[in-house]
């Protein structure tokens, strides 16, 4: 493996990043104070459930959803691993049957993401995700998930009455994004349409990095659903909201306390960055910038908690790491 040389800093502009490098910046690079650690690529187990249509209409759309997210994750590379159920096949018994063999196969290090499309209810007490069958509740799902050893992870309940699971799902490293601001939205929603659709548009990469994050698919499924009753010209039946501290109150949009987590988890990976034909190295080399971009959006979050001087100092160093690794990327052979 190549290294790329740095770029030359000091009083002088770099020609990599086009930043003035300030003494204490090119010091805290060199004493590797913000370098990014090596960290062996991690895979992400997904689980995509299709649930109880009850119409035909609702059926079909329900399996085209499901159908698309298992295609789109399948094609992202093989660090994905895929598992995917609709219709008759979605039961609770086979849910619990998936959940096991994840359990058994999943790693601390390994990023897990469950995403539910379909039709929920809520009493005012609990919620339930209609499945074929017997339904299963939230806090049956949340079961399911406490045993997989995955240290981050994301549920995507976009059902109806989905806002009614979050108190239940909701938990110290992992991020809740639901279709509705509570359960008694109980519409059937669009959301979920639109936040597999995320996983192909690459207008939803906002950041232009190759990758879509948890925040940006939510950002994007948030704006078509609001785009689609506005152009229906109806009022809005569903309102999405997130959490991802695991002990704060849903938002819909990222602050100072949430949105930082949904930022830093890659939901797929695009082009080259999610090919299987990629070498190991390559591969840990993205990764590696996968790290870093997560930091960089990590300290925007924590600009408001800096002096303007520090945010600046620290950011320049992000960056100017930032160029490094996409030039050893660029010329890696």
């Amino acid at each position: 493996m190549r290294v790329a040389a740095a770029p030359q800093v000091g009083g002088r502009v770099s020609r990599a990043t086009g930043l003035r490098c300030v003494p204490l910046v090119c010091a805290l690079v060199c004493a590797g104070i913000f370098s990014v650690p090596s960290v062996a690529a991690a895979d992400t187990y997904y689980v995509a459930v299709g649930g109880l249509g009850a119409e035909a209409d609702y059926e079909q759309r329900f399996m085209a959803t499901v159908n698309q997210l298992e295609t789109a994750l399948k094609e992202s590379g093989p660090a994905a691993h895929v598992y995917a159920m609709a219709g008759v096949e979605a039961t609770r018994k086979h849910l619990e049957e998936v959940m096991q063999e994840v359990a058994q196969k999943a790693r601390p290090e390994d990023d897990f993401i469950m995403i539910l499309i379909g039709h929920g209810s809520y009493d005012g007490v609990e919620y339930k995700f209609n499945l074929d069958g017997p339904d299963i509740s939230a806090v049956e799902i949340a079961r399911l998930c406490n045993v997989v050893a995955s240290r981050r992870q994301l549920i995507v309940n976009t059902t109806s009455s989905s806002g009614g699971s979050i108190a239940a799902l909701q938990r110290k490293g992992r991020a809740v994004i639901t279709a509705t601001k509570s359960g008694t939205e109980k519409n059937a929603t669009v959301f979920g349409r639109f936040f597999a659709q995320a996983f192909q548009d690459p207008a939803a990469d906002t950041d232009k990095n190759d990758s879509i994050s948890a925040l940006e698919a939510f950002q994007y499924a948030d704006r078509k659903t609001a785009d689609f009753y506005t152009s229906q010209k109806r009022l809005a039946t569903e309102h999405p909201i997130f959490e991802d501290t695991g002990t704060g109150e849903p938002v819909r949009a990222a602050d100072a306390s949430e949105g930082r987590f949904l930022a830093s988890l890659t939901v797929i990976r695009l082009g080259a960055a999610g090919s299987g034909s990629l070498t190991p190295e390559k591969q840990a080399l993205l990764t590696k910038k996968e790290q870093l971009e997560s930091q960089i959006d990590q300290l925007k979050f924590q600009k408001v908690q800096l002096s303007p001087r520090d945010y600046e100092q620290q950011m320049r160093v992000l960056l100017l790491q930032l160029s490094r690794l996409q030039a050893e990327i660029d010329d890696f052979k």
